[in-house]
This record gives structure tokens, C-alpha cells and sequence, in this order.
């Protein structure tokens, strides 16, 4: 028989509390699968009524019909071409519950005028959505009828016609900056908050030429549209306005367009940056959406995430060309 040691009693009055504390202790509560029922902020980076505000109110009504529990919320940070927005998705926890709005090129543009508040590689693209050709536009009653008519009188009068954009290096400035190096043309640059405040600017003739992208002009259907493209900065022209020449058919070799889509923080998981991934994806391919963006007047080309980032250190190559030889901010 053995005896029973001090050691040994310790060990079993150890064993013998933690068998009683078992059936104490509470199972880990598993996390409810994403979205849960929360809502998901929608950073916007410009002011509403521009496209790409309205772009994403519009899709946000479809994406919460295609995910279930879903519920999203727009809040629009405007400011300092998109900087403001980007620094905002940047710092927001990577759980899936804040994304926001990607503008090419000013996201990746006006890292290269000057410093900001954000790091691309913390920022993840989920999806592109549209990419929107550059425009030049004029009230319906405006003198201009053509690109040789602004030049003609840009000419005339250097430095006094004032073109309005959404911001310092976003794609109606960069686009501006061509123009007058193709030209030898100055022009005033008016930068607003965002595209729905350009278009104001235009219709109330505050500014003579506004830099709009062709799917924010709001034209079609309209027997008489108050406002007027001279000309598109795309390669081709838009099938949805095929009346609309190029700047290239006018003879001046100005080619830029306005990307809008969705990014979030990139430490977000990969399964919840996919589920947003393939429900944008069966979204664009649905008729409704169609329909939709038809009305919106709205370019689409969807690309997924990976693939609409792995074109842009190109682009961003660009950018940087533009501002060596024509710098859009002094």
C-alpha cells in the first residue's frame, strides 16, 4: 500500500478544483459571419452629387439586396482631391465594416505633386466600376462651339478664361494641363470639392469651362440640355454619346479618363474583401444594373481588385511624366 505524500495530496486537490471549475467555464462565443446586421460605412471623398457619389449610392442599394444583413451608409469626406477620404479608409479597422470610393488618377497623382496622409499599400482595391473619359463642357448658350473656339479665344485673351475642376490632380486638372501644353494656352484652374459643384459653377456661368467627366454631365434623354460637351479626353468615343468627338479628332493629343471604384483597409480578410469582390461582380452583370448605369450615364468597366492594381504603377509612371514636364501645381 502506498502512502500518500504531501506532494501527492497537493496535486490531487489541484486536479480535483480544476475537474470542479470545468463545468464553469464558458464556451468562446463564436463571431457572427460578415456583415452580421452592422452597418457598413461608404467613405465618398467628394461632395454629393458628383459621380462618383452617385455612383455609389447607387450601388450600395444593390449590394445590400446581394448581401444578406447588409446595410450600407455613405459619408461624404470631401477635401484635398480625395486625400481626406483615403486617409480616413486608411485608418478604419480592416473588418469589413468601412470602405470607400478609389478615384484614379488623382489617388495616385497627387502623391506625386506632395506629401500626404496616406500610404497606398494600405489600402487595398476591391473593384473598379467605371472608367469615365475626361470632358470639356459649356453652357448651352456659350460662345465656345468647338475645342478651336476655346483656343482661339484662350489665345486672345491668355490667362482670362476660367476652367472649373474637382480638385488639384485629379483627372479634369491633369487633363487641363495637356491642353494648355498642346495648346500654349493659359487658362484660370477653379478647383472645387467635387463634380456636382463644377457643374453648378458652369450652369450658373460662375466659370466659363467646366472639367466634368461625360458620365457627370447629366445630358442624355434631354431635348434641350443646358450644359454642352465640346469634346472627350478618351481614346474613342463613348458609344452612350457618340456625337461627342474626341479631343484627339480635334487635333490636340489629349487622352485621360476618370477610374471610380471601391477599396477598403488592406488588412481587411481576404474572404470578406471577396465577398465584396463577387457581389459587385454578379451585380454589373445583372440587367437591372444595366439599366441603371444606363440612367446614371455611367462608362462601366469592371475590373477585380487585384487586377485594376496591377495597372497602376503604369499609370502612376504617367503621372509622373506629366508633372516633369508640365507641373499641374506650381
Amino acid at each position: 500500500m502506498m502512502r500518500e505524500t504531501g506532494l501527492g495530496r497537493r496535486r490531487l486537490l489541484t486536479i480535483g478544483a480544476a475537474a470542479a471549475a470545468a463545468p464553469l467555464a464558458r464556451p468562446a462565443l463564436a463571431q457572427p459571419a460578415w456583415p452580421a446586421g452592422r452597418p457598413i460605412e461608404i467613405i465618398v471623398g467628394f461632395a454629393p452629387g458628383g459621380g462618383t457619389d452617385v455612383m455609389l449610392r447607387a450601388m450600395a442599394l444593390f449590394m445590400a439586396a446581394e448581401l444578406p444583413g447588409a446595410n450600407f451608409v455613405i459619408n461624404n469626406r470631401p477635401g484635398a482631391g480625395g486625400e481626406t477620404a483615403y486617409a480616413a479608409i486608411q485608418a478604419a479597422r480592416p473588418d469589413g465594416y468601412t470602405i470607400g470610393g478609389l478615384n484614379t488618377p488623382g489617388y495616385l497623382s497627387v502623391p506625386v505633386e506632395r506629401r500626404v496622409r496616406y500610404d497606398r499599400t494600405k489600402i487595398r482595391a476591391i473593384a473598379r466600376l467605371v472608367d469615365d473619359p475626361t470632358a470639356f463642357v459649356v453652357h448651352r448658350d456659350s460662345p465656345y462651339k468647338t475645342l478651336a473656339d476655346l483656343v482661339a479665344d484662350a489665345k486672345r485673351r491668355p490667362g482670362q478664361i476660367s476652367v472649373g475642376s474637382s480638385g488639384v490632380g485629379t483627372d479634369d486638372h491633369l487633363g487641363l494641363t495637356l491642353f494648355q501644353a498642346a495648346t500654349g494656352t493659359e487658362f484660370i484652374h477653379v478647383p472645387y470639392a467635387g463634380a456636382g459643384l463644377v457643374k453648378n459653377a458652369v450652369l450658373s456661368r460662375t466659370i466659363d469651362v467646366a472639367g466634368l467627366n461625360l458620365g457627370e454631365i447629366g445630358m442624355l434623354g434631354q431635348e434641350k440640355p443646358p450644359l454642352r460637351p465640346l469634346a472627350g479626353m478618351g481614346e474613342h468615343r463613348w458609344d452612350m454619346m457618340p456625337d461627342v468627338p474626341t479631343f484627339r479628332e480635334a487635333g490636340y493629343d489629349v487622352i485621360m479618363t476618370s477610374e471610380r471604384g471601391i477599396a477598403a483597409p488592406r488588412g481587411v480578410p481576404d474572404e470578406i474583401a471577396l465577398q465584396l469582390q463577387e457581389a459587385i461582380a454578379r451585380i454589373v452583370a445583372k440587367p437591372e444594373w444595366a439599366e441603371k448605369a444606363r440612367q446614371l450615364e455611367l462608362p462601366m468597366a469592371y475590373l477585380p481588385g487585384a487586377e485594376w492594381e496591377a495597372q497602376m504603377p503604369a499609370q502612376e509612371a504617367r503621372y509622373r511624366q506629366i508633372w516633369e514636364k508640365t507641373p499641374w501645381q506650381q
